[in-house]
């Protein structure tokens, strides 16, 4: 059974407590007029996240949202995935930034890796950035909208804008890094059309299917 579509004005609960994911959330969302709120403001825990695909993660931290807030949640899970380094660090991208997050730690470890791996080369550096949105309603019903974006990775890392692996992934057809990419550029997309970030192409379908315009 589908989930009633959203209007300007309706809650939602983003299920996150990442400051950085709600600030994407919030500018991705800003035409639409919904009232965002994250789980974090909202005081909820965060759940364990042991799924081993970027779905059954999102799925276990929307539900978990929907049920403690007792309204629709939207969770986002999602990583760099490495064709080098098979994969990795896919589902645990925030594992690999440690406890607390540092990300500069983070870069480190994945150009570390790079090298290990002999992947010098643009060619031999190809990654993408996942991204699979869940919406859940507090009756156990959800929907899953997925987004990808390919590009190359960089060392050093470039800019300060973005969060995360932002400043060393350079997506596919540019020539600068998300981290040096205003949001506008990273986020854009339009009904019909292809996003840039992989949160952006996720978004657009849960923004074309749940959210009622005009």
């Amino acid at each position: 059974m589908s989930i009633p579509r959203l209007h300007a004005g309706d809650r939602l609960v983003i299920a996150t407590h990442n400051a950085g994911k709600l600030k994407e959330f919030r500018e991705l969302f800003g035409p639409f007029g919904l009232e965002l709120e994250s789980a974090g403001e909202l005081g909820l825990p965060e759940p364990e996240e042991t799924g081993t695909t970027f779905a059954q993660n999102a799925r276990t931290k929307a539900h978990a949202a929907a049920r403690g807030a007792n309204m629709l949640a939207l969770s986002d899970d999602s990583g760099l995935c490495v064709d080098a380094l098979n994969g990795d660090p896919g589902v645990y991208t925030a594992d690999w930034a440690g406890v607390p997050r540092d990300f500069n730690r983070a870069m480190k470890r994945v150009e570390d890796a790079l090298q290990a791996a002999g992947a010098s080369s643009p060619g031999q550096r190809r990654a993408s950035f996942n991204a699979t949105l869940c919406l859940a309603h507090p009756d156990g019903r959800d929907m899953l909208f997925v987004g990808r974006c390919d590009g190359t990775l960089v060392w050093p890392p470039r800019g300060d804008m973005g969060h995360g692996y932002d400043p060393m992934f350079m997506p596919d057809g540019h020539d600068i890094t998300f981290g040096e990419m205003a949001a506008e550029a990273k986020h854009s997309w339009a009904p019909g059309q292809t996003g840039l970030s992989h949160r952006a192409r996720a978004v657009a379908q849960f923004v074309e299917n749940q959210i009622e315009q005009g």
